[in-house]
């Protein structure tokens, strides 16, 4: 009797059914500056169901990120924004905008709408930027709208700022990662906000009232590292006068985060990966003891390359828990909303009033600001939130009491202008930059020699001559060993302030501690 009889297909039916609870898509209009700030971040969904629709004053309604499933939604109520401004047809996977007869100004990706523009399904996920009239900046853009419950999670909410799905599906996750007290892994390109997460996790963990000790492993020198991890008893060498507790000590009952845990040298990774199986640390010159301590570690660094070298039981081990953060990039239905509360808490720490207008400010005035959030929103963001951050606190800067947007904050949110301009004329040296500006434009880039040469649009050469002359600025790779060390224990070991006080960047003090003993100058 033959047994080749078909089995009873029961997995692909499970695959079936997981993929029919996978979240729906949607477009969705978002705010991203209004002449009333209040209603930046207000969303629209559009059923994708629907062939056509309108965009104008009186409909869509937008509900604003703080309203409730019975709430319902505002206009856009603009008086410059035509009743009946922009169709929005849908082809197949795609759709096609188009100006209304007779309506107000409208700029698509930058360029004024005056024939029919079609985008592929592609393009709707990535984001179609829309300029109306001359004060209403909006993103439509097609994806998921299920909605993302957060539980006990204040902590999170207050930290994590946006209303797109993906910034409630991540305040979720970090709740529910909260509560479960595992290891934490923190994924994400740099400056997309890994530290706020590990701080939300922390607040909002049962041990949110304990320590929440942070640790740069990138910094951290090899030959220091069971010191500063795990402590020493008195006399353990010569000038132990004391004993010293470690970073898993300080921690104790609390969370140690672990950040650019990517770029911990091999022999410290074999030290952390026993401490962190065992819970058991042994200082230097005295006995093991067990710690109880909560491990939260971040990243940037892909640490499944071949080629990365991160030992693959340490990578397990951190990562009884995952959270991946996305690129602002991909989420820049947040863009206007993390704008508006970066700049109003810059102002604050600059001691001056709010810039953004309020609703009644004088119209030329929120043109200026739609056209700043219109520059904003079209940016790629390589450096994500904190660039956002950066960019924002040089244009405060430059502000008194009105809004006034530099030149070369135009030119470096707009690559593709400065790249044909530089097309057009070689660019070696900076005869027509002042030293002046190179100092402020280092400071205002962290010392990044190269955002500083495209910003100001010179060359890299001129910036490095510029630090050669200067009295006040050195390479990384010129201080001595000595004098580093002892200005990342002033600052208690954070890089980025040692990088600061220390006139370089983060990058190349981070490569400079990296450096094996023969190769670092004025030891």
């Amino acid at each position: 009797m033959s047994t080749d009889t078909p089995a009873e297909p029961t997995l692909p039916s499970v695959i079936t059914s997981l993929s029919r609870s996978a979240p729906a898509e949607r477009l969705v209009l978002t705010i991203v500056f209004h002449p009333d700030p209040s209603l930046i971040g207000a969303a629209a969904t559009l059923p994708i169901g629907d062939s056509q629709m309108q965009v104008g004053r009186h409909s869509p309604l937008f509900k604003l990120p703080a309203a409730g499933p019975a709430q319902g939604g505002l206009p856009l109520q603009d008086r410059h924004v035509s009743r009946e401004a922009v169709n929005i047809r849908l082809l197949g996977d795609g759709l096609t905008l188009s100006r209304c007869e007779g309506a107000c100004r409208c700029r698509v990706e930058g360029s004024e709408l005056v024939a029919p523009r079609t985008f592929s399904a592609a393009d709707a996920r990535e984001g179609i930027a829309i300029f109306l009239a001359h004060g209403v900046v909006l993103l439509l853009r097609r994806t998921v709208t299920a909605a993302a419950t957060v539980q006990d999670a204040s902590a999170v909410a207050s930290a994590m700022v946006g209303s797109s799905f993906y910034m409630n599906a991540l305040r979720s996750q970090i709740a529910r990662a909260a509560r479960s007290g595992d290891d934490v892994l923190i994924l994400g390109e740099t400056g997309t906000g890994k530290e706020l997460v590990a701080q939300a996790l922390h607040k909002t963990s049962a041990r949110g009232n304990a320590p929440l000790v942070t640790v740069n492993m990138a910094a951290i020198p090899q030959g220091l590292a069971p010191t500063l991890l795990f402590g020493n008893a008195k006399g353990a060498y010569t000038g132990a006068t004391g004993a010293a507790r470690g970073y898993f000590e300080q921690a104790e009952g609390g969370t140690l985060f672990l950040d650019e845990v990517g770029d911990t040298p091999a022999e410290i990774q074999a030290q952390l990966l026993r401490a962190l199986q065992q819970r058991e640390i042994q200082p230097v010159g005295g006995p093991t003891r067990k710690v109880d301590v909560r491990i939260v570690s971040a990243t940037d660094a892909d640490l499944d390359a071949d080629n990365c070298g991160f030992k693959t039981a340490l990578r397990h081990r951190l990562g009884a828990c995952e959270i991946r953060l996305k690129p602002l990039r991909n989420h820049r239905e947040d863009l206007g909303e993390l704008a508006r509360a970066l700049l109003l808490e810059i102002c604050e720490e600059q001691g001056k009033q709010p810039l953004l207008p309020r609703l009644g400010s004088p119209e030329t005035a929120t043109a200026l600001w739609a056209e700043l959030f219109h520059l904003l929103l079209r940016y790629h963001w390589p450096g994500n939130i904190r660039e956002l951050a950066n960019r924002l606190r040089q244009l405060v800067h430059a502000c008194d009491d009105t809004l006034a947007v530099p030149a070369e904050l135009v030119a470096a949110l707009t690559p593709e202008r400065a790249e044909r301009e530089n097309d057009d004329k070689e660019v070696t040296g900076a005869s027509s930059v002042s030293p002046v500006e190179l100092d402020a434009a280092l400071m205002a880039a962290n010392y990044q020699v190269a955002e500083v040469a495209r910003t100001l649009r010179i060359s890299r050469q001129s910036v490095y001559r510029h630090i050669e002359k200067s009295r006040d600025l050195r390479l990384a790779a010129d201080i001595p060993m000595a004098e580093l060390l002892a200005a990342m224990e002033r600052c208690a070991g954070d890089l980025a302030a040692t990088a600061q006080q220390l006139k370089v960047s983060p990058q190349a003090l981070r490569g400079r501690l990296r450096e094996p003993p023969e190769r670092r100058p004025g030891d």
